[in-house]
Order: structure tokens, then sequence, then C-alpha cells
């Protein structure tokens, strides 16, 4: 007998120390990736948001720019200029010659070519190449749910429009340019994502959502808002949406 009620006593306890840490780990938030605050502010230490679209990476002794757009007249000149495609707000001759010099490489697609003057490298969807050390990938940029009119995308695929992934410092960038969630983007896993949210001409903060557990960056920033199109809610509602880690970045006047 009194073995039976020892036995009986044990499985009590056992049952409810099981009991207790099945609820604690179920109770516990868990991590959203394996990078504290701190360290996801540090990796993205050298992205300066310039607004919309534009940012200046600082990479040692370069400066890169992506999208250059509504600029400051005292910014640092460029060594290299990024520029996804031909549209006013992310190819704006105005705001390129505030910050080009000589020697300045502007890396771009056939149709935002014809808008600029210097030393320009044309680039298409896939192509990669290395620019004063830099690697460079154009990766496909383009609209499959968004239009001008019946059937006519705002960034047709045709149009060769393109997003880059940039390796700075060892961490590789991806800025996607103005598109929707693509399947190009799965599996890219860069280690920063710049993801456009606005929604209208490019991916809304739930298709950004989606894109962003595709691509599986470390840490994904949203753009395009803040500027011509989009607002700053807009980053918010990406960032409640999201599944994966974001960082909100502050323009930078």
């Amino acid at each position: 007998m009194k073995r039976k009620v020892f036995f009986q006593k044990l499985v009590g306890v056992s049952f409810f120390v099981l009991s207790s840490v099945f609820f604690l780990s179920n109770a516990w938030p868990q991590s959203t990736g394996p990078f504290g605050e701190g360290e996801l502010k540090k990796m993205v230490s050298n992205i300066h948001w310039l607004g919309h679209s534009s940012f200046r990476i600082d990479a040692d002794d370069l400066v890169v720019y992506l999208d250059p757009f509504m600029l400051k007249e005292s910014g640092p000149k460029a060594d290299i200029i990024l520029i996804t495609h031909d549209h006013m707000d992310h190819n704006s001759p105005n705001d390129v010659a505030k910050i080009q010099k000589d020697e300045t490489v502007i890396v771009t697609v056939s149709m935002g070519s014809e808008k600029l003057t210097g030393n320009i490298k044309q680039i298409k969807p896939g192509e990669e190449m290395t620019v004063k050390g830099i690697p460079i990938k154009a990766i496909p940029a383009y609209n499959i749910n968004k239009f001008r009119s019946p059937g006519i995308p705002f960034h047709p695929r045709e149009s060769g429009y393109v997003g880059f992934i940039l390796t700075v410092k060892g961490k590789r960038i991806y800025h996607a340019g103005d598109t929707d969630f693509i399947p190009d983007m799965e599996g890219l896993e860069p280690d920063i994502a710049l993801l456009p949210v606005s929604g209208i001409y490019v991916m809304t903060p739930e298709e950004a959502a989606k894109a962003a557990a595709a691509i599986n960056a470390k840490v994904s920033i949203p753009m395009h808002i803040g500027g011509p199109v989009g607002s700053i809610e807009a980053a918010d509602e990406f960032k409640a949406k999201a599944t994966v880690p974001v960082m909100i970045l502050s323009i930078e006047k």
C-alpha cells in the first residue's frame, strides 16, 4: 500500500513539473532572430536613409549612394552611385550632380543611363560586376499586381529594372528597387534588406512582410516612404506584420 501511495505521489509531482515546463516554454516570448537590438544597430550603423528610397552607405574609404533623391547640397561626394531605374524619384540628374565627381562611377540600367553623364556602367538583371572593390549584383525588380492602366504595370519586367545586392564591409546589402513581392526574392538571404512598403507602385506593408520572410535577411529596413509617395506609418505597419527582424531608420536631415 505504501509503495502504491508513493508511486501515485511521484507520478503527480512529475506531471506537475512537466506541465510547468510546458507552460513556461510556451508562455515565454520567442526570439525574432539571433541578433539583439544592439547588434542590429551596429550592423546598419554605416547605412544612412536620406528619405524615400535614397541611401548613403559608408564603405571604409568609399561612399556609395543608392537612388539619390532630394539630397542636401552638403552631402559627401560619391565614389559609386547605383540607380535602379529611370523614374524621376530614383534617377534624378540634379541630385546626382550634387554628389558626382570626376572619379564617380554610376551603375544603372540601360533606360536609366540616358538621363546621366559621366563614367556610366550599364547593368542588366542577373549581371554582376565589381566596382572599386565593391561586388555588385543586379536583381530583377518589377510589378506583378500594380498597374498604371489595365495590363500595363508601373514597372514592367521587360524594362529591365533592377534592385542591387552589394557587399560592403563583409555585409551583403539588398536594395530592392521598385518592385512587388516576386519569386526572384526567394532565398536571397542578405544581411540587410531595404524594402519598399508604400503600396500603390510597390509592395504594400503586408506584401513586404511576406517578402521579408522569403528574403530572410538578418534585418529588414522599410523604404519608399517619406518622399513624394508613402506615409511613414506604412513602416510601422510593415514592422507589425513582419515575422523577421525589422528596423525603422530615421531620415537624416
